[in-house]
């Protein structure tokens, strides 16, 4: 039977039931409704007036911003929907510490909105995780390079040159400058979309961790640093093909200088949007084919690296200039005739008045045109940073057999004859004299062989070997570098726990000095030429930790005196010079730098009256100019002429030292210093300003003092130390305020007071 649903059995008893809330929830619905006011009835308009709707409904409009192009706030953040497409800078320029490289010039806000978004141009601001651990100095040079590089320095040039000396961080600077192109500019999008870091083959692997080390994997880079031709060339076609309008995977290319330029036909395929050369100096030559290739490439920015700009003479330094920004000192030739020439006529002892105020003159003009792309800081800046340094210029006697074999080949007819002219086929040349005469002065062991041979300068040197005399056993007594050597090896053996680092220009003296650690049972580590790169980095670290067993460091300044960072040693000692003084310098600088913990001492070696002081000597005459040119250092005295340093081939056998005798010192009366160096000097001034000991008495150098009564060979000691921090007056106030509440405290609750652990690396 159907069931009925009719309203009259809805309502009846047996119907379902019914909630009480249903009507109430309809009437609610009918309340709600909305009613138009023509419609509405007087009960109605007296329980709400017209002006109360006409309120709510203006209320309910949504609000709208009659400004276009507005954006509420700087950070604001929407889910789900795509932000609003403003101009804003990568990172906040008002942030404490922020490195601002670029600040636009001030618009308001309401002329902003009215511009063209293109138009509108943002702060360039350094990535904290690199601005925050710039040094003030280092921050300086950042923006210094960038002003560069984007043409505010000089109008139409967009290369510099980062001059820094050793231990500063260059290296630092140049990443931070590189991350901030390749990420942003003024235009908001990058600057630069590749660039190419160009530096010697040891060095490849060294740039590549650098930049992994600062910028971890923020930034991909391709190390060029081995494989076939084949790998290389596909490589480096990738690399310049590379779409250049979007961000670039891979946007940096490390590459040595010979890698350059074989496959400089490849890199000169498309442009480049930046050309760093690290140890810049190597551009020396504007004739060589590396120079060439390099200048061939399509980068109008170009930074180069070199804490030696100057390194021979003012038309290498032209050639620097001149690859960074073609032209602005005019051709080579314009650039010997108008500056070369009269500063170098200035630079001469003999020089008038008028020349050298001619020379100061064009020195001015130099300089001032340089200095806008040339930034250059000394390491008197690390005094804030690193340990004390001591240098020593030793001056040490040949034995006697030295001496004779020196004589015997200096007054040889071979040598006679080649520099009187009259020799018909003279096969020795004067660079082969030069390197011989080197060797002696280390050992006669590096020159046996041409003895034996008798040899063009040695034909009498042979009688003059003892009978029982044997290469297979080391004598360091037939030499009195080698003795000093031994000295000061066994005295560190001994007393200290001192590393020490063996610097020579020789692979030969190397094997001496191993010959010699072998003896004494020394346990060494040695870097030459025919160590592999990748096992460079490996040798380094294992040296540097303090646990490891090898205290004694072989180095060949040819092959590793640039990058190396050696400052688990805190000794170095270059036993032979070079011609280059920048070279001596790279290879001095491998310990005094950051990291170094301890004091650092650096003995140089000179056999005393020889060919090894006379090339010292130049060296010095080589850094006065540098002090004159690049470091604008007026007072860079003038020791040598030009008839000094060409007397290469006399030994001076009776001087304590023929380089304190040409400087003609006032300060040292019979070899008795009795006038103290400048209070303001230190060892980067002119040597004449060091400290000369003619005995031990004035040594700083503990080691130093009981070696000079061992050995008995050292003539004549020059020595001096790194600048000494100054402390502010203020500074120092407060710190005897603060030790002196410190000490009060203690004495009124002694019971209470806690150590004083402020020496505690852990506190600082």
């Amino acid at each position: 039977m159907r069931r009925s649903h009719a309203p009259s059995q809805i309502g009846s008893s047996d119907s379902v039931f019914k909630s009480p809330l249903l009507n109430t929830a309809k009437r609610k619905k009918r309340e709600c409704t909305k009613i138009p006011l023509a419609q509405k009835t007087l009960s109605q308009t007296l329980s709400v007036s017209d002006h109360e709707i006409l309120i709510k409904q203006i209320l309910n409009k949504p609000f709208k911003v009659p400004i276009t192009n507005y954006v509420s706030s700087y950070c604001s953040k929407s889910l789900g929907l795509k932000r609003t497409q403003v101009r804003r800078a990568l990172h906040d320029p008002d942030e404490p510490n922020a490195l601002v490289l670029y600040r636009p010039p001030y618009i308001p806000e309401h002329e902003k909105m009215k511009m063209n978004v293109n138009d509108i141009r943002v702060a360039v601001v350094v990535d904290p995780v690199l601005g925050n651990i710039l040094r003030p100095h280092q921050r300086d040079g950042v923006k210094f390079m960038y002003d560069c590089v984007t043409g505010v320095q000089i109008e139409n040039a967009y290369g510099c040159i980062m001059a820094d000396e050793m231990g500063l961080g260059k290296t630092l600077q140049c990443i931070t400058l590189l991350w901030t192109l390749l990420r942003q500019g003024p235009d908001c999008k990058p600057i630069i979309t590749k660039a190419i870091i160009v530096c010697p083959s040891s060095l490849v692997k060294n740039w590549y961790n650098e930049i992994g080390k600062w910028l971890g994997q923020r930034i991909n880079a391709l190390p060029m640093d081995g494989g076939s031709k084949a790998d290389i060339t596909l490589k480096l076609q990738q690399f310049m093909n590379t779409f250049t309008s979007k961000r670039v995977a891979t946007p940096v290319l490390i590459i040595s200088y010979e890698t350059f330029r074989i496959y400089s036909n490849i890199l000169h395929s498309s442009e480049v949007g930046l050309v760093l050369c690290d140890e810049g100096h190597r551009l020396k030559n504007s004739e060589n084919q590396t120079y060439q290739a390099l200048m061939g490439l399509k980068s109008k920015r170009r930074i180069l690296i070199s804490g030696t700009p100057i390194q021979n003479d003012l038309t290498e330094y032209f050639s620097l200039v001149h690859f960074v920004n073609e032209g602005i000192l005019g051709t080579a030739q314009e650039f010997k005739k108008r500056y070369e020439n009269p500063i170098l006529k200035g630079q001469d002892a003999l020089a008038s008045a008028q020349e050298r105020e001619r020379a100061q003159e064009c020195l001015q003009t130099l300089t001032s045109i340089v200095n806008k792309c040339m930034i250059r800081r000394t390491s008197s800046l690390l005094t804030k940073y690193l340990p004390v340094k001591f240098e020593q210029v030793i001056c040490v006697k040949m034995t006697p057999l030295q001496t004779q074999i020196y004589k015997n080949f200096i007054n040889s007819d071979a040598i006679r004859n080649k520099f009187s002219g009259t020799g018909e086929k003279n096969t020795l040349s004067a660079l082969s004299s030069i390197t011989t005469l080197k060797k002696l002065c280390n050992h006669p062991d590096l020159v046996y062989d041409k003895i034996i041979e008798r040899s063009e300068g040695f034909e009498k040197a042979r009688d003059l070997l003892p009978n029982n005399y044997d290469i297979k056993d080391v004598k360091p007594e037939y030499s009195g570098k080698l003795m000093i050597l031994d000295c000061i090896l066994a005295n560190l053996k001994t007393n200290t726990d001192d590393k020490i680092v063996l610097v020579s220009n020789y692979t030969q003296t190397l094997d001496l000095f191993e010959k010699l650690c072998r003896k004494r049972c020394y346990q060494y580590v040695r870097l030459d030429g025919s160590m592999t790169i990748k096992k460079r980095a490996k040798v380094v670290e294992s040296f540097n930790d303090k646990d490891s067993k090898e205290w004694i460091f072989m180095l060949s300044s040819k092959a590793g005196g640039c990058g190396l960072n050696l400052i688990g040693a805190n000794r170095l000692i270059m036993f032979d010079p070079d011609w280059n003084p920048a070279n001596d310098d790279q290879a001095m600088a491998r310990v005094w730098r950051d990291g170094q913990k301890k004091p650092c001492y650096i003995y140089r070696l000179l056999a005393t009256g020889t060919i090894e002081e006379k090339i010292f000597q130049r060296q010095a005459h080589k850094k006065a100019l540098s002090d004159t040119v690049v470091d604008q250092n007026e007072e860079s005295l003038r020791h040598f002429t030009s008839d000094d340093l060409k007397d290469l081939f006399r030994l001076e056998e009776n001087t304590l030292s023929d380089t304190h005798s040409k400087f003609k010192c006032r300060r040292c009366v019979n070899n008795i210093q009795i006038t103290l160096p400048p209070e303001n000097s230190d060892c980067t001034s002119d040597l004449s300003n060091w400290y000369h000991c003619a005995d031990k008495k004035n040594l700083a150098d503990l080691v130093l003092k009981q070696c000079w009564d061992l050995a008995k060979s050292i003539s004549f000691v020059f020595h001096h130390r790194s600048a000494q921090t100054e402390i502010k007056l203020e500074d120092k106030e407060n710190k005897e305020n603060i030790q002196e509440n410190k000490r009060r405290k203690i004495e009124l609750d002694e019971d209470f007071s806690e150590p004083d652990d402020s020496a505690d690396e852990d506190y600082k």
